[in-house]
């Protein structure tokens, strides 16, 4: 079981619209996600619709128990091959900082358990979470649990700033509590191609992360909304302009899978094989 922690620093950039994509190129794929929501915006619950449980993920790290869990986690309403480990507006109350301890590892000790004694027959091979846009308790726990870190970055001034701080906070993670934390990438979403501002940003940011850029970029369009307002996954949302953000992050979740490192969590020990659907000519359109 693969657990990657999809962070920004900034809000606004479409953190949960990339956490949401990954999902969908999952599910298409055939790999058995589990979504936390980690955000006490909930915006990934609000888009998979789960229905009502009557626990949460704010309960989870409170009591990271194996029956909490089962009150937490519930099938969204795309697929049930996607289960969501339901957010709420009281994350926010465990995003303060203070004492960390043996609470930072919570959310860790909670996958820990998935893992060990699957839900159900067919095990989780994915987890995607979806981080607040700040450096409080709740990413680091994330991070903390993490396998891999995916960090979305919006082509603007601040873009440098907020992914090396980004990196640094990965980093700090490593060393301190989880030293088989790695970046797995830098992802630039909402680009415009014909931006001069926007291509000169990716350049910029390519000079400063190399190839922790990622190849290819989000363009920005009116599917993502759309899709996400009809809780469909951005995969079967029909429109050019869906397919062509389909193939991008079908490429990051083949980075994702293809991770040199299995994950700690991991089910399978060998590496995921690509994607038939990941080639390079699919996705050259959309190179930032």
């Amino acid at each position: 079981m693969h657990t990657v922690a999809v962070l920004s620093l900034k809000g606004g950039v479409g953190k949960t619209t990339v956490a949401l994509g990954i999902a969908s190129a999952a599910l298409r794929r055939g790999t058995r996600t589990l979504v936390a929501d980690l955000d006490p915006q909930g915006n990934a619950t609000t888009s998979l619709d789960p229905p009502y449980t009557d626990a949460t993920l704010a309960d989870v790290l409170e009591t990271p128990a194996r029956a909490v869990l089962e009150r937490a986690i519930a099938p969204s309403v795309w697929s049930e091959e996607v289960d969501v480990l339901v957010g709420a507006e009281e994350l926010e109350l465990l995003n303060e900082p203070g004492p960390e301890g043996r609470r930072l590892e919570n959310l860790s000790r909670a996958l820990d358990e998935l893992h060990q004694r699957p839900l159900r027959e067919d095990p989780y091979e994915l987890v995607i979470i979806d981080c607040p846009p700040s450096l409080g308790r709740l990413t680091k726990s994330a991070l903390v649990a993490a396998d891999s870190a995916l960090i979305v970055t919006e082509p603007t001034m601040y873009a440098v700033a907020g992914a090396q701080r980004a990196l640094e906070a990965i980093e700090r993670i490593r060393e301190e509590h989880n030293p088989d934390l790695r970046p797995i990438g830098v992802l630039v979403n909402k680009l415009r191609v014909r931006s001069y501002e926007h291509q000169f940003r990716v350049a910029e940011l390519r000079e400063n992360f190399g190839s922790l850029v990622m190849p290819t970029a989000i363009p920005d369009r009116l599917a993502v909304q759309q899709a996400q307002g009809a809780c469909s996954p951005i995969h079967e949302w029909h429109s050019p302009g869906a397919q062509e953000i389909a193939l991008t992050f079908n490429m990051v979740l083949a980075k994702i899978l293809r991770s040199s490192r299995a994950g700690r969590h991991r089910v399978r020990g060998e590496e995921d094989a690509p994607d038939a659907t990941d080639t390079p000519a699919e996705v050259s359109g959309n190179a930032g």
